[in-house]
């Protein structure tokens, strides 16, 4: 469900750089709140943009990005990280004076030195990340309702006018969104433990299991349980997206990584020496981080994540 339309348009133009899963997201999002005036996007792909134009999503499809942020009062590149500091030095010459620019990286401190350097005085450079998505991408990957009772982060720099840091926030907010804001450096610490490094784990079992699989003649997949599946999801995210994120959030990656392998080994040798009370008391905490989540509503308590399941058919029918 989605809230009332609002009154007036939080922006007159909004530029976004990038249109698959939150790009197209944020445009359906705007569109269904009355957000913006007018929503201005490109892409990459020539096959991209045909697309979007062929959605009617947004009120122009332009081909380059020096044209898509022309006279724009928020841009926000929905782009992999890596390639943001490029699109900044691309894009700097041509940003209105008092536009708000922005991103949706998980990674901010990356994001942060990479864009920063071009960016001229007289725009507001406000890096954000809303904690949503799914495992689909492209343009036709996105809804309205992605960001509803989901997290976005924003990480202003230092000295950033608080009125233009106010007036994303009330922009993501009113694309359902509860916002947060933090400094870079901690928001790539806590994400690096409840996001990359989950997914740099997805990544290595769907490998390991595939592997395996050549070996089963591909009993793993058929045979595979719910832990598994889920992992699968994980897995088939966007991987150009998350390379660049292990590429850009290196340091607080690995320091993750370190406390995991140490935890790790810690259960392997309780498994090794047959020592149940150990497992059983790990097993009993991480038990209750799982029903925090769902307390605070970021997932749902409903048996076997709400999945839909066939109905038995009864005996003679």
């Amino acid at each position: 469900m989605t809230a009332a339309v609002t009154t007036a348009p939080l922006f007159k133009r909004v530029a976004l750089i990038g249109f698959g899963l939150i790009g197209g997201s944020i445009a359906r999002g705007a569109r269904v709140q009355g957000l913006v005036g007018e929503i201005v996007t490109t892409a990459r792909s020539e096959k991209t943009r045909a697309r979007v134009a062929e959605l009617g999503l947004v009120d122009r499809v332009v081909a380059t990005n020096v044209e898509a942020v022309e006279d724009a009062d928020l841009v926000i590149l929905c782009i992999p990280v890596g390639a943001c500091g490029p699109v900044a030095a691309e894009i700097a010459a041509h940003l209105k004076p008092g536009a708000i620019i922005s991103d949706v990286g998980s990674v901010k401190g990356a994001v942060v030195r990479d864009m920063a350097p071009h960016l001229p005085d007289g725009v507001h450079f406000i890096p954000a990340h809303p904690v949503a998505g799914t495992e689909n991408s492209g343009p036709d990957s996105g809804f309205a309702e992605l960001f509803i009772n989901r997290w976005c982060i924003l990480t202003p720099p230092d000295g950033t006018d608080p009125e233009a840091t106010a007036q994303l926030r009330a922009f993501w907010a009113a694309l359902g969104a509860k916002v947060e804001i933090m400094t870079p450096d901690h928001h790539d610490l806590v994400l690096a433990i409840t996001s990359h490094l989950p997914h740099l784990i997805a990544y290595t079992i769907v490998g390991t299991a595939d592997e395996l699989a050549q070996v089963t003649e591909s009993e793993v997949i058929k045979f595979s349980a719910g832990g598994f599946r889920d992992f699968t999801r994980i897995a088939a995210s966007d991987p150009t997206m998350w390379r660049d994120v292990f590429l850009a959030n290196k340091d607080a990656v690995l320091e993750m990584l370190g406390t995991f392998t140490e935890d790790l080994s810690k259960l392997t040798r309780a498994i090794r020496r047959g020592d149940g009370e150990a497992l059983f008391d790990h097993f009993t905490r991480t038990r209750a981080i799982r029903r925090g989540i769902v307390e605070t509503g970021q997932d749902s308590a409903a048996p076997d994540f709400g999945r839909p399941h066939a109905n038995l058919a009864k005996k003679g029918e």
